[in-house]
């Protein structure tokens, strides 16, 4: 049964894509339990998976009867049961939050969005889950088509967003591909446990400094790292409110997870710091990224919009705590990526919620939480203190581990990066709350209604309760990164 585990994970999702349309054909109404039952049983799966790569090691399930490394593999071991547990739940948090939602601005579209959300979850599940780098790829590109539709869904001005995501993408999936084409032609495998062992011998030839390069280029664009990032503002912008949870949230960490993956357990920590020096560049590029995206996040007036550059910001922070050479910044970038995936669901929960209630877009408009949306309001207080670094969210303790990776590591620019980013985000946070409480609140649209449905309330307070429990909780987290994940060459 445990061997069956990875491929239980994929499959959970994947069948329930598909029999969505089937049954909404007759049944319109069944769509939304038949998605929230089948993430609930992911859920338990995913934890039951992270739990017994812990307990015994590392999961591998072999297809058609074919053993690695011709055969198709895929694995469950403390770093991609972790990410499995962190998609599943957050996914649940997000359909749930998206019903009420759903109903009002996709009435005509319900299946297609249970449906694609579903397929873009399996799709997540399936690049997390690869032993090899083929198959990493063709799961990153189901996901993106789902992803590209999800954006695109409600027509209008997101069509053109995700017009661009589209060609972006396609150009960041290219470039993948490439890479994995010169990493083959070069190393005869595309099974990355037996890449790892043949790398070392052809570490010399310039096909596998350019299949490196490639990879980078192309996973950067497609978890939109700064100065690559120019499909995210817009997609997250202009994406139906009951979309955005879920694409903001988990799409751009698994291309994160994917680069992570190859950098660290195909070539090795030595290799990329010191024969192919990449994390140093990277270093640098998340700095710049981590106090970019929270400048630029300043001189937003529409919400969702200046959330975008946030997105852009977190990433560059992320990236710098895997670029730092240190097990401690390696465990506080991962943290901080687990803490990420909770604070943007929240705030374009919040979003959501405002957009449904009253209306709202802008910062402005935000006023309008102050009078009727207790609940929701301080979920957004909550999430904002937590993206500032304020104890004991979750956010306090990634920036920290990452403030004391960076000091380990003696990187002086990383420490002014952090401290520079909390400092903008502490900002325009300011900003937005100095709106709510100083501004006249503006007219109720409905004033008989006290507060959001019970479905965004309801993901709203678990996505904040678990956003406190992971501060609370860093220790134990921390300790089982550094126990379970944290790769060999530290």
């Amino acid at each position: 049964m445990t061997s069956s585990l990875p491929g239980f994970l994929f499959a959970i999702p994947f069948f329930a894509a598909i029999v969505i349309p089937v049954v909404g054909f007759t049944n319109q109404k069944l769509c939304r339990p038949i998605a929230l039952g089948a993430l609930v049983f992911l859920s338990i799966v995913s934890v039951i998976g992270l739990s017994e790569a812990i307990s015994h090691g590392p999961l591998s399930h072999e297809f058609g009867g074919w053993a690695p490394p011709i055969g198709i593999e895929w694995v469950i071991d403390g770093l991609s049961g972790l990410l499995m547990v962190a998609i599943s739940v957050v996914s649940l948090i997000a359909l749930v939050h998206a019903g009420p939602l759903v109903e009002k601005e996709l009435s005509g579209r319900v299946i297609p969005f249970y449906s694609l959300s579903l397929l873009l979850i399996a799709a997540l599940g399936g690049m997390v889950l690869a032993g090899d780098l083929f198959n990493l790829f063709v799961f990153l590109e189901i996901g993106s088509l789902a992803s590209y539709v999800l954006v695109g869904v409600a027509g209008g001005r997101s069509l053109l967003s995700a017009y661009r995501y589209l060609i972006l993408g396609t150009i960041g999936a290219s470039l993948y591909l490439l890479g994995v084409g010169y990493f083959y032609a070069e190393t005869g495998t595309l099974n990355m446990a037996d890449m790892a062992l043949r790398l070392p011998d052809v570490l010399d030839s310039r096909a596998v400094l350019t299949g490196l390069i490639f990879i980078v280029l192309g996973l950067s664009i497609k978890m939109g790292l700064f100065p690559l990032h120019g499909w995210l503002p817009d997609a997250y912008t202009y994406a139906p409110d009951s979309c955005t949870p879920l694409l903001a949230s988990v799409v751009t960490k698994v291309p994160l997870y994917a680069f992570v993956r190859i950098a660290f357990w195909v070539f090795g920590m030595a290799t990329v710091t010191t024969q192919i020096p990449i994390l140093v560049v990277l270093g640098w590029v998340g700095a710049v990224a981590a106090i970019v995206g929270a400048y630029r996040a300043i001189w937003q007036e529409n919400f969702k919009r200046m959330l975008a550059y946030s997105s852009v910001s977190s990433m560059g922070l992320i990236m710098l705590g895997f670029s730092l050479g240190t097990e401690t910044g390696f465990a506080g970038g991962l943290f901080y990526l687990l803490a990420d995936t909770l604070m943007k669901a929240a705030l374009f929960g919040v979003a959501g919620a405002a957009s449904y209630q009253y209306g709202a877009s802008t910062v402005t408009d935000l006023a309008r939480l102050r009078r009727n949306m207790p609940w929701v309001l301080a979920a957004l207080v909550i999430s904002a203190l937590s993206m500032v670094g304020i104890p004991p969210t979750a956010g306090f303790f990634g920036k920290w581990h990452l403030v004391v990776g960076a000091l380990e590591a003696e990187k002086y620019f990383a420490v002014v990066a952090i401290l520079v980013t909390s400092m903008l985000t502490a900002l325009y946070f300011f900003r937005m709350f100095q709106r709510v409480w100083a501004e006249e609140s503006l007219p109720l649209v409905e004033p008989h209604v006290l507060e959001t449905p019970f479905p965004i309330k309801m993901s709203l307070g678990v996505l904040t309760f678990w956003i406190i429990a992971l501060g609370l909780g860093s220790d134990l987290v921390m300790g089982l990164i550094f126990e379970s994940v944290i790769p060999k060459g530290f």
